[in-house]
Parts: structure tokens; sequence; C-alpha cells
């Protein structure tokens, strides 16, 4: 039996997914092999996960306008090329600056993929299905976000750090045969557009100005950087709304359901990237674990959100899809609530089920927020939307991993996380675990909203 184009962009969809997820997340469990290669310090060290996502956030809303203007399908042909170069280079990199470098490309490479990836799915895939397509999209995270660690350490401990970059090799060539051969169309909204030059550039130093102010907001630079990025986002707000073709049309959040689902999403990653770290540190400081067997409980939630994923787009096709993520957000909020209390000698069990629940939660949220914010919006606007999520995304694990770094200092100072401070820990993690508990009921109340909200879902038969 043939098979239909719409399958090959799933499964294109699916492996870029996977793979950008699997080296920005497996890239820690390397970082102290490559800093030791290349004689980092430990400035230097965080950089190396820190630049991707940096990159990411600069490149994410320029993407979305030029994948529009240029095609989607090309967009992400160039994407999967560039974070291909990016991790070729990776692996023949001699020196910290080098290999930085193609750090950046990566991250410019995995900006265009994410937003061309999901726009694609949404113009070639019937509404009727697009919820269960877009819940294979977000299965291919969770299965790396889950798979990442394990892999990426039996890599690094048995073939060298450099193994990680050639591993991803052969699958991006993949994509990229089957982007040429399988793909016939091409799907254009703003090829009328002018660039958005002034915009993009607004937008790329307020983000970066506040992403990184906010992740040394301890600090005085930190807070500067971190004020003059939000001044700069509202100046970009408003001149976008100036623009006969912004970069980014800000028209969009007059929409009530698109600005829901993005505020949604936002909260989200904020609680929910930390959650991992958090359960890591009282595994092995607090409980005395070692790395082997912290990792494989907590293969538990990513394992069920991977489960749940699909299963919940496809649902998400039936039904109101901010309905669904305000349940599974509501679910995930109980998990967090249960953490927030979290102590040395609370049972393991009480854990489990913590982790369990969140899992449920997430999946049940995710890919029927993602869904709502890509049907709240007409077809020509899909490059926006998508670059829209993947921003929120990209915003919100960053705050999260930034609001672990400002409350372990605030509690902490520079002590070194060891056994012997688990006390200290414990407190940290709990004033973590209860400010993103916050962050989910607050992202159900969003949820809630939208649903309300008399604003119309695109049903693609407009």
């Amino acid at each position: 039996m043939e098979i239909k184009f719409e399958t090959y962009i799933v499964i294109i969809s699916f492996i870029t997914s996977f793979f950008a997820v699997f080296l920005s997340n497996g890239i820690i469990i390397g970082v102290p092999a490559i800093a030791q290669d290349f004689a980092m310090n430990n400035v230097i060290q965080n950089w190396v996960p820190t630049i991707f996502f940096l990159v990411v956030a600069v490149f994410t809303v320029p993407a979305g306008q030029i994948s529009g203007k240029f095609g989607v399908k090309k967009s992400l042909l160039a994407g999967i090329i560039v974070f291909l170069l990016g991790s070729i280079g990776a692996c023949l990199s001699f020196s910290t600056e080098s290999f930085l470098v193609f750090r950046i490309m990566q991250g410019a490479g995995v900006a265009f993929l994410n937003v061309s990836a999901m726009a694609m799915v949404v113009h070639a895939v019937p509404p009727r299905n697009r919820g269960k397509a877009l819940g294979f999209t977000v299965t291919g995270v969770y299965l790396a976000t889950s798979l990442s660690p394990v892999v990426c350490g039996f890599l690094v401990h048995n073939l060298g750090w450099r193994s990680m970059f050639y591993f991803v090799i052969p699958f991006l060539v993949l994509c990229i045969v089957l982007m040429i051969t399988k793909i016939p169309q091409e799907w254009k909204t703003y090829q009328d557009d002018k660039i958005d030059k002034v915009g993009s550039l607004l937008y790329g130093v307020g983000i970066l100005f506040f992403i990184y102010g906010f992740t040394a907001l301890i600090t005085t630079p930190g807070k500067i950087l971190t004020v003059l990025g939000i001044i700069l986002l509202v100046i970009f707000g408003s001149y976008e709304l100036r623009q006969k073709s912004p970069v980014f049309n800000m028209n969009l959040f007059k929409n009530k359901k698109f600005t829901s689902s993005n505020i949604a999403a936002l909260c989200s990653y904020l609680a929910i990237m930390v959650v991992t770290t958090i359960l890591n540190y009282h595994f092995q400081y607090v409980r005395g674990w070692n790395a082997q067997m912290s990792g494989l409980i907590l293969i538990i939630t990513p394992i069920i959100m991977a489960i749940m994923a699909p299963n919940a787009g496809r649902l998400s096709d039936r039904i109101h899809p901010q309905k669904l993520a305000a349940i599974g957000i509501g679910i995930a909020a109980v998990a967090l609530l249960i953490l927030t209390f979290l102590t040395g000698e609370t049972p393991i069990y009480i854990v489990v089920i913590a982790m369990i629940l969140q899992g449920i939660g997430m999946g049940l949220f995710s890919s029927p927020n993602m869904n709502a914010i890509m049907s709240s919006v007409p077809p020509k606007d899909a490059p926006t939307a998508s670059a829209s999520q993947a921003t929120m995304r990209t915003i919100g694990q960053t705050m999260s991993l930034g609001l672990l770094t400002l409350i372990f200092a605030w509690i902490m100072g520079n002590l070194e996380l060891a056994p012997q401070y688990a006390s200290m820990i414990v407190q940290a993690s709990q004033i973590i675990c209860a400010i993103c508990t916050l962050a989910c009921i607050l992202a159900v109340f969003a949820s809630l909203v939208g649903v309300k909200s008399k604003d119309k879902f695109n049903t693609g038969r407009n």
C-alpha cells in the first residue's frame, strides 16, 4: 500500500522533534567530558547547554516569518541541514570556541525545524486528524526526554562525548532524503510580505537580554539586563502593531483561545521543566542513591507522557482541546503540590505517585494545548502560531532553570551541592515546587478562559 505524503511529514516531524530534544537534554550528560577535553572553566562549561537555548529563543520568531515567506518545506529542509552541519562540526571541533560556534549552528537549525515542522503538519494533515498528528510529534519530544539521559550516558561512557553527535547524523540525513523525495508540495503564506528586519532585531536582542538576565537575576547586571529585555520586548510589541508585514502578527493575541493557550503553555513549561532536576537532587543528595538508580526512576514520568500524548491528541480532535488541557495541567498541579511537601522521610511510593500524576497530567495537557494554539488561527498564520508555541516552550524552560538557580542561590549561597546540605536542598526544592504549583494553577485558569471564549477554532473549512 502506498504511503501518503502526509504520513512522511508526520514521520519527519517526529524524528526532528526527537533529536532536537535528544541533543538539548542529552548534552548535560556529556558536559563534564566535553569540559575536560577542552579544559573549560565552570562558567564556559555552563554555556554549553545555555547557548543552545538562547539561540533557539532568538531565532524562533523570525523563523516563523521566514518559513511563511519562502515556504515551510524549504525552511524545514534548511533547518535540518544547518542542524546536521552543526552536529558534524561538533564531532570535529578542536577547541572551546569552535565547539560553541557549532552549538550556535545547532540552535539556529533547531529553531527553524521546530517552527517549520509544526507548520507543515498543520498545513498537510486534515483538521480531523490534526490533534493525532501533533500528538505523535509531542510523543517524539517525550521519548527523547526519557531516553536521552540513558542513551547519551551509554554513548559517552563507552564511545566518548563526540558519539552523541555522530549518533544523530544518519537520522538527519534520512529526514533530508525523505524531504526531497517524498514531499512534493510547498506551503507559502507570507510570500508577498517583506522581512521585518527591525522587528526581528528588537525581538532577538530583547529576548536575549531577558532570558540571560533572568538566569543571573541575583546579580546587578542580571537585574539590569532583565529590565532592558522587558523594555525592548514591549517596544517590539508596539512596533509590530504598526507594521504592514510584522515578523510576528501581534493581532493574533486578540484571539482569546490563542492567547490563553500560549499563556498556559508558558506557565506549564515554567512549572514542569525543573521537576526532573529537583527529583534528581532529591534522589542523589537527600536519599543518597547513585546516578544509575536515579536515572531509572526518573524515566517514569516521560514514558507516561509519551504514552498519553498521542491518545490525548487524538481525543482533542473530538473534545474541546482546552478542556482536556485544563484537566491535564490540573492533575500536574496536584503532583507538584505533593512534591511541595517532599522531605527525606517521604515514602518513595508517594514520590512515584506524584511522578505518575505528573506524567498523566502533562501527557493530557501538551497535545491538546498545542492543537488549541495551532487550530485557533487561520492556516495562513500557521508558521506564526508554530513560532509562538515554540517560543513559549523555550522561554518557559529557560525561566524554569533560572528559577532553580535563583532559589538555590538564595537558600544555599555559594555552597556546593552535597549530601551534608540535604536540609537546605529540601528547603529550596519545596519553595520551587510551591512556585511551580502556582504556575500550574495559572495554566488551568488560562485554559478555562479559552474554553469560555466565543472565538472559534479553525476547522480548515473556512
